[in-house]
């Protein structure tokens, strides 16, 4: 069987790729290019935090830790969101399939979720500055992000609506329309949010917690706007409201409100 290709332009740049997600087979086995993707952003991200500790006061052993049981607490808590909050009943009628990671569906801000929850319980015992290490875990965050939504444009998944926007892609799944190509949006925001807080942290940084925060509202206020553009959103049953949405709204807020709170805050002077 042919693996399939995919044939996408970006008409208002003049762009053309050809794009097969299978990177290659070993025998029977398929390798994805979402799958390297993924890795390569969890490798970098996860050197760089390692090449940033002494400067946030963390232990890199421990680091080390945290960050490995977060990632196995990420990937659970990823699969969990789409499951739960996926539409129709397939999970409810054939459980089984929740265990078929391999056919798609994670959500990132399960993956979020899950990751600082597995990761802080790490802190804890090994008693790390919780506060310190979500900051250095944040910058993490958005290198990972914005190199991992380039598997959406491998697999040709997480687009949006139809546009004429310059920079709009069309593709066999997209049906031929111009879509909003929402994965580079969320990549170039995380990028931008990664140089800007990377510098914001080694000379303004005024107490532990404050990057992460910033965090919190910088990818909230993309998610909410990206979000909505989608046509592949997760719904809250019966409610019809988008749950990532909800979710980057109400962490941007409360983020946010807290930043102007602890504003004259300075703990590292």
């Amino acid at each position: 069987m042919l693996a399939t290709v995919y044939n996408v332009d970006f008409p208002g740049l003049n762009l053309h790729f050809k794009i097969n997600p299978v990177a290659f087979s070993i025998g029977g086995l398929k390798v994805y290019w979402y799958g390297i993707i993924l890795c390569v952003g969890f490798l970098i991200a996860f050197f760089y935090c390692l090449s940033n500790c002494k400067r946030f006061s963390l232990d890199k052993s421990d680091m080390v830790d945290a960050i490995l049981v977060g990632l196995i607490c990420g990937l659970i808590g990823a699969r969990l969101y789409y499951v739960i909050f996926y539409p129709g009943s397939l999970y409810r009628e054939d459980p089984i399939r929740i265990f078929y990671i391999n056919e798609g569906g994670i959500a990132i801000y399960g993956g979020l979720i899950g990751g600082i929850a597995g990761g802080l319980i790490v802190a804890k015992i090994k008693k790390l500055n919780i506060m310190a290490a979500l900051d250095l875990t944040a910058l993490s965050f958005l290198i990972g992000q914005s190199i991992g939504r380039w598997g959406n444009f491998v697999n040709q998944e997480a687009f949006g609506t139809e546009t004429d926007i310059f920079c709009r892609m069309v593709s066999e799944k997209t049906g031929g329309l111009g879509v909003h190509p929402c994965f580079l949006y969320e990549s170039i925001w995380c990028i931008l949010g990664f140089v800007l807080l990377h510098f914001f942290s080694i000379k303004y940084r005024k107490y532990n917690g404050q990057i992460f925060l910033m965090y919190l509202v910088w990818y909230g206020i993309e998610r909410m706007v990206v979000e909505g553009l989608r046509t592949d959103s997760l719904y809250i049953p019966y409610l019809g409201i988008r749950v990532s949405q909800l979710v980057a709204f109400c962490t941007a807020v409360v983020a946010g409100f807290l930043l102007i709170k602890f504003r004259n805050k300075s703990t590292l002077s």
